[in-house]
């Protein structure tokens, strides 16, 4: 026994077999687009997927789950939850020929918030996302000169010294929270608009507008370019990176696993939220794409291929990061060492060469055994590589700190910062390219735009409507709010969606259905481990990681990072408690799109009880 829900006119709304070879054969003008070949399809999608959170998101997370202890939940929720709901984006949407919104509204009219909650995530993490395509566009602009300006420490106004703020902390960190972004104290305090950055968001969004102006007839275009560069950007910084001193140590502490942390939940937590992230599942952009396919292309092996791309893109980046993040390690413990070094031959009046790095341990003892009153009395850091490897650094900070002040200690650093920045841009764009195609198609669908309206007018006014939504980040507290949307937007309603998804495909539209689906568009069924999955394992996987993930949020007191001079714990960030009207977005970031599916279902069932009567 199948336990299908009842689902009446479901013939009616979707096409026949029959119809979709006619189609297909006969390639009837005003069709949907198409894919000028498979490998550009492949490599939009790939595009899709992989995106800047390969570069800081996935690196932060090994960092503070034990090096290469995450990569082991990741790698099994990558096929177990990740692939399966993959495969049924790529299948729905190559079956029912739609965007989002219209493959659930086929499936069933009460579906449709799917689609529209689909939209709101794809259209929320799209602000964010082109912000810190703006930030990095800022970035790469000042990237040709020489010195880097990021190197040094500005004078003051009156040109007697070094601004205080910078000498007190460092100067890639000054250069990121005062030049870059002139960061106020606190979310609730705008500071008015940045101007550097509002005219960086109106050349992102400018740049994503002729990208996207004649959806994937040009966007299928420019992936040639933004998905193949970062692979190759990230095999130069590989090879450079292996050179430089320390960078298999942290190499090594990447695939050194913290076998403890794998019975810690929090760990298989953040891997399957990090799943959704590497696959872009639930943002409508793979639904639309496998839409635009040949009806009969095998969608089973694109999902496969994708999965063991993700994969490998996420330790390849991975591995590039580590390196730079062991050179950084291994110059701050070298200089740790030093400056102790230094402290014990002034302090003991000793020949300059009596301590070196290489006897250093070995001295301090020594000079410790005979005269504790006085080391003890010395500021002697303490300096454990171990400690300094696996500090977290989360987000922006990996790509505009640890990454800037790296590049500033290599020769040629302009070079490096260049290849960095365009590499962080292209993939940037090609995630964009999925998330504008989440919002336009099913504004489409939805008919909130005149339908007469070309390609190259939607696509200008939601770029447009977009940017002065945008101006929001542009103010002094732009990064705290960027901060917000990151952690909300994208976490819960990602979960929510993917999980009503497989629920729908399964119990609504009915696997029977879809696997006679599958064996028409690929020729066989799937296998055992895809019924098993789809039915019960990946949605199972979701709905404990959706479970875990809203309580312990609901236990954690809202916190934020703050870049405050006046703080106590300056330089580094101070923790501050967000204020309490900052519930109301959060509710609006996560609570809107995960509740869009049932508020939308029950609108319409009001609607039809009241067409009835």
């Amino acid at each position: 026994m199948r336990l299908v829900f009842p689902n009446p006119g479901l013939d009616d709304r979707i096409l026949s077999h029959e119809d979709l070879d006619r189609m297909e054969k006969e390639e009837e003008p005003g069709d949907r687009p198409k894919w000028d070949n498979k490998a550009q399809y492949i490599l939009t999608c790939v595009g899709f997927c992989i995106g800047i959170g390969n570069v800081w998101r996935f690196p932060y997370l090994c960092q503070t789950h034990g090096g290469g202890a995450f990569l082991i939940p990741y790698m099994i929720l990558l096929v177990l939850e990740g692939m399966p709901l993959l495969l049924l984006e790529f299948a729905i949407g190559q079956r029912l020929r739609k965007g989002s919104v219209g493959v659930w509204r086929a499936i069933n009219p009460y579906l449709t918030g799917i689609g529209v909650a689909s939209m709101l995530v794809s259209l929320l993490v799209g602000l964010y996302y082109n912000t810190l395509i703006a930030w990095i566009l800022w970035y790469l602009f000042n990237s040709f000169q020489d010195p880097l300006p990021w190197t040094q420490c500005p004078l003051n106004d009156n040109g007697t010294g070094f601004v205080s703020e910078c000498q007190r902390s460092s100067t890639v960190d000054y250069y990121f929270y005062r030049v870059t972004l002139n960061s106020s104290t606190s979310i609730a305090d705008s500071g008015g608009i940045h101007w550097p950055v509002v005219l960086c968001l109106l050349t992102a969004w400018s740049v994503m507008c002729v990208c996207y102006i004649r959806g994937i007839g040009t966007s299928g275009k420019a992936v040639y370019v933004t998905a193949i560069l970062p692979y190759i950007v990230l095999a130069i910084f590989l090879i450079r990176g292996l050179t430089l001193k320390g960078s298999f140590s942290g190499i090594k502490f990447l695939f050194t696993p913290d076998v403890d942390e794998l019975i810690e939940p929090t760990t298989w937590l953040d891997a399957g939220a990090q799943v959704f992230y590497a696959f872009s599942l639930a943002w409508g952009g793979l639904i639309s794409f496998s839409s635009y396919n040949p009806v009969h292309n095998n969608c089973v092996q694109d999902a496969v291929i994708l999965t063991a791309i993700t994969g490998f893109t996420s330790i390849y980046a991975a591995t590039v990061t580590y390196s730079i993040i062991g050179f950084r390690a291994t110059e701050k413990y070298d200089n740790c060492i030093n400056d102790n070094i230094i402290t014990l031959l002034n302090t003991f009046d000793l020949p300059e060469g009596n301590i070196t790095a290489s006897n250093y341990e070995a001295a301090f003892n020594r000079l410790n055994g005979s005269s504790p009153e006085i080391v003890l009395g010395l500021d002697i850091k303490t300096c454990d590589m171990q400690t300094l490897l696996s500090e977290g650094v989360e987000g922006t900070g990996l790509a505009f700190i640890v990454f800037t002040e790296a590049i500033t200690k290599m020769p040629g650093s302009p070079v490096w910062s260049v290849l960095f920045f365009v590499m962080l841009l292209c993939l940037g764009i090609s995630t964009l390219f999925g998330n504008i195609e989440g919002v336009v198609v099913p504004l489409k669908d939805l008919k909130l735009l005149p339908q007469k309206w070309p390609q190259e007018a939607l696509t200008a006014v939601t770029c447009a409507v977009a940017f002065v939504i945008c101006l929001l980040f542009a103010q002094n507290s732009g990064i705290y709010w960027v901060t917000l949307f990151d952690n909300f937007a994208g976490s819960v309603p990602l979960l929510t969606i993917g999980l009503f998804e497989m629920i729908a495909v399964v119990y609504i539209y009915g696997i029977d259905r879809f696997n006679e689906d599958l064996v028409f568009m690929v020729g066989y069924k799937p296998g055992i481990f895809w019924q098993v999955t789809w039915r019960f394992i990946s949605p199972l996987i979701v709905l404990v990681i959706l479970i875990f993930y809203m309580v312990t949020q609901t236990q954690k007191t809202l916190t934020y990072l703050v870049w405050d001079p006046e703080s106590e714990e300056f330089p580094a960030l101070a923790s501050v408690p967000y204020p309490s009207w900052i519930n109301a977005v959060v509710f609006l970031l996560a609570g809107v799109p995960s509740l869009a599916v049932p508020v939308y279902a029950l609108c319409r069932l009001v609607f039809d009880y009241c067409k009835k009567k």
